[in-house]
């Protein structure tokens, strides 16, 4: 399936809302940085909730024929990334997302 960067990052962002992900935030990075062209970041109650956020972005991006390229994150993390390429995804603990300050940087 060929599906746009816009595309990918409100899918992403529909998924992760379906699975009760708290501040989600699509940051577009076109003009910004040749890395991606978009951030999709969201919060995580726990470490159980970051990872299940982070499975199931996995499996309906997956279903669509949209696999990641890399992942990082340990089981347990209080910070999860999927690299779709065009788009990176990062779910954080509340914590750990007031400490990186993503949307800082790059709004």
């Amino acid at each position: 399936m060929n599906i746009t960067a816009e595309e990918k990052a409100n899918k992403i962002k529909e998924i992760l809302d379906s699975k009760k992900a708290q501040r989600i935030d699509i940051i577009p990075l076109k003009d910004k940085t040749p890395i991606a062209e978009y951030f999709v970041i969201a919060s995580g109650t726990g470490t159980t909730h970051i990872n299940s956020l982070a499975g199931e972005v996995e499996k309906k991006m997956s279903e669509i024929s949209v696999n990641f390229l890399h992942q990082e994150g340990e089981n347990g993390s209080s910070w999860k990334l999927l690299d779709y390429g065009d788009v990176i995804v990062h779910i954080f603990s509340e914590e750990s997302r007031n400490s990186y300050k993503l949307e800082e940087l790059w709004k």
